[in-house]
């Protein structure tokens, strides 16, 4: 059954309903865990291999039944860095199918490159797995669609890996933007301002490394020589196997602005940027951008920029909720609700529209470990609808990120009829044509 725009409400709601808000979340697993659960992680190099110790720190009962990666050298580093975590020795491999294939494993961490990740998910689900699946879920709105169906198919438990929903600040902000007290809100602002980004030096094409199994880490994706900007994480700077910050930290950000406001999809989108930073380096996606989508009774900001870190309100990322009583921003760290002032004359300080407030991150609390605490809670208890991110949530945020990218690869102001999850550009086949995933290698494009 397609998402639908009510279904996305009912959905959001019960999420930030269970955040302490999610009082599973910062408490351990509620009941003993009677079960070993085996993980098989799918791409170890970053953040597969950061949601495996997060699984394994707050589950004891759980263990590293096979690894899987396309580089020997990272299977071989990994594997001494497991061997300080648990006592087992897990089983390798270079072809997840194998993984999926085995009856000793139970869940599946998918944190490879992000042209896998639907591939790698269907077949997961469709093998009887339940999943946790690293953002952006795909690389194109098609392949979010086709995810969203098999999971319900399958009825898998899934956790996408937009872990901010598992923030006791961010519920709090969440609460606040939701209660009205921000007055009317008129604007969300979203951005990721990335200092430490230098340029990608251009490289020559040459042999892949060896140890490195090349054409299985293109897949699906176009066939082309190797480069070492197109491998390990520069990767996500090229349109073949990612989208860029939008969808690195955009669907991050995105996330908690359309949770909180509880929308779906936008009404147009428009997007203007480049590669102004840094023109003359390797990479392919644009280093600075900004994409207005239009919600109809409010407009959604994203902004991201490579090599500064002064973005609004002089933080390097967040999401500012404006509203006519107060500004609300949040950002990892915490987040701070400016009031407005009663207008009482030309260079006057009137009275504070509300009172000002201001939360941070919990002492001692790691985020990405109550994310995956969350899931493996949801696991053993058999819930996927209780998880913090499910796919079908998760989508959201991929689709609108995936839309600010069409807009911008083609230059005009599109407009959305229909929900994230059936909709299509109004009378725009090329805008369109761009919804789709084109698969190579003979490789098939997954179905729900």
């Amino acid at each position: 059954m397609p998402t639908t725009r009510r279904r996305f409400l009912a959905s959001a709601g019960t999420l930030v309903a269970g955040s302490p808000l999610l009082p599973h979340t910062l408490h351990g697993l509620s009941r003993p865990a009677s079960d070993r659960l085996r993980i098989g992680l799918i791409g170890a190099k970053g953040m597969g291999w950061t949601d495996l110790q997060a699984q394994l720190a707050v589950d004891a009962n759980t263990e590293l039944a096979w690894l899987c990666d396309v580089d020997e050298s990272v299977l071989s580093s990994r594997l001494t860095d497991y061997a300080g975590l648990r006592s087992n020795t897990p089983r390798t491999t270079g072809d997840y199918r194998e993984l999926l294939d085995s009856s000793d494993v139970d869940v599946v961490v998918i944190g490879t490159p992000d042209h896998w990740h639907a591939r790698m998910f269907v077949d997961a689900v469709d093998a009887g797995k339940d999943v946790y699946v690293e953002k952006p879920i795909a690389n194109t709105v098609e392949e979010c669609r086709v995810m969203v169906a098999a999971q319900e198919r399958t009825g898998r438990v899934v956790q996408v890996g937009q872990w901010q929903r598992s923030g006791e600040h961010y519920a709090r902000a969440i609460e606040i933007v939701r209660s009205g007290e921000l007055g009317r809100i008129r604007l969300v602002k979203c951005w990721a301002y990335q200092g430490w980004m230098k340029p990608v030096p251009p490289q020559p094409d040459q042999p892949a490394p060896p140890g490195v199994d090349y054409a299985m880490w293109l897949g699906p994706a176009p066939s082309r020589p190797f480069n070492p900007n197109r491998f390990h994480f520069t990767f996500r700077w090229f349109w073949d196997y990612a989208g860029g910050l939008m969808t690195d930290w955009g669907v991050h950000e995105l996330d908690i602005a359309l949770l909180a406001m509880g929308a779906d999809a936008p009404r147009s989108v428009m997007a203007s940027g480049g590669k102004f930073a840094y023109p003359d380096d390797a990479s392919e996606t644009p280093d600075t951008l900004q994409t207005v989508y239009d919600f109809g009774d409010y407009s959604l900001l994203w902004e991201h920029a490579v090599g500064i870190d002064l973005g609004p309100d002089r933080k390097p990322e967040g999401i500012a909720f404006v509203g006519n009583e107060a500004t609300l921003i949040v950002t990892r760290g915490g987040f701070e609700v400016v009031p407005e002032r009663e207008f009482v004359g030309w260079g006057q300080e009137g009275p504070q529209k509300r009172a000002p407030e201001v939360g941070g991150v919990p002492e001692g609390v790691d985020y990405v470990r109550e994310h995956n605490r969350n899931f493996l809670q949801c696991v053993r208890d058999r819930t996927p609808e209780a998880c913090a991110t499910r796919i079908d949530s998760g989508a959201v945020a991929a689709v609108n990120a995936q839309l600010g990218n069409i807009a911008y690869k083609t230059g005009r102001k599109l407009y959305w009829e229909g929900d994230g999850m059936t909709g299509d550009f109004r009378d725009d086949p090329e805008a369109s044509s761009l919804l789709r995933a084109a698969y190579h290698n003979g490789w098939a494009v997954p179905t729900g």
